[in-house]
């Protein structure tokens, strides 16, 4: 049997490790490429049915809210992902708000966030309530006030007056500096929901773009102030 020559063998190793190196920078490549977009033939898979936006009971609760403030701006089933907004990894931040969203948001003639109306289910799972409990606890770090009503009593539209401007009127004394130095008009709603941006002009108040979960990486950064 002929022996291999030693600059024969050298190169077959290399060779050998060159395939090998190649083999491993291609997989390292497919696992860490983002998933394509779902094809048309995948698409067409699905037979998409349109439905109802809100439940019986969040019609009712809108019903009220709008009556209640007829000057506002009423929205229904938001994500949160819209209207908050976080410092450091969007994914993470991404993996915890997923799916969650705020049944009716009462907002000024900015689209500012006033309060947060919560419809809870009577029949609601313990999943579902520990989903629930999540948002709530995101919602108060943010500073947002959140009003829970059970679609099994729903408050007639004197309570929800009453539970509304005592909210608007608690914000509303959080952010006047002289509040003490003079008195609170009675019922400051129509004030409040007509504020808009007049005193809050920084574009950080700007909702955050849907775009920026298209191409969502860990360490993706915030968009920087307009």
């Amino acid at each position: 049997m002929n022996s291999v020559e030693p600059s024969t063998a050298i190169a077959l190793v290399a060779a050998a490790l060159m395939m090998l190196s190649l083999l491993v920078m291609r997989r390292r490549g497919a696992s860490g490429r983002r998933p394509s977009r779902p094809s048309e033939a995948e698409t067409a898979k699905f037979t998409p049915q349109a439905v109802r936006v809100m439940t019986s009971a969040e019609r009712e609760a809108y019903k009220l809210l709008t009556q209640a403030m007829p000057g506002g701006v009423v929205l229904a089933q938001v994500p949160l992902t819209r209207f908050l907004r976080v410092q450091g990894k969007q994914g993470d931040w991404v993996q915890q708000a997923n799916g969650l969203s705020a049944d009716l948001l009462l907002c000024d003639a900015g689209s500012r966030v006033l309060v947060v109306v919560n419809v809870r289910s009577s029949l609601a799972s313990e999943k579902s309530r520990r989903r629930n409990d999540t948002m709530l606890r995101l919602l108060k770090a943010a500073g947002i006030k959140v009003l829970s009503w059970s679609d099994a009593a729903m408050p007639d539209l004197a309570t929800v007056r009453n539970q509304l401007f005592a909210v608007l009127r608690a914000g509303k004394d959080s952010r006047s500096s002289d509040s003490a130095s003079r008195p609170m008009p009675l019922i400051p709603v129509a004030e409040i929901l007509d504020e808009g941006d007049s005193g809050h002009p920084d574009a950080a108040m700007e909702p955050v773009p849907s775009a920026l979960f298209d191409e969502l990486e860990p360490d993706l950064p915030l968009p920087g102030k307009r």
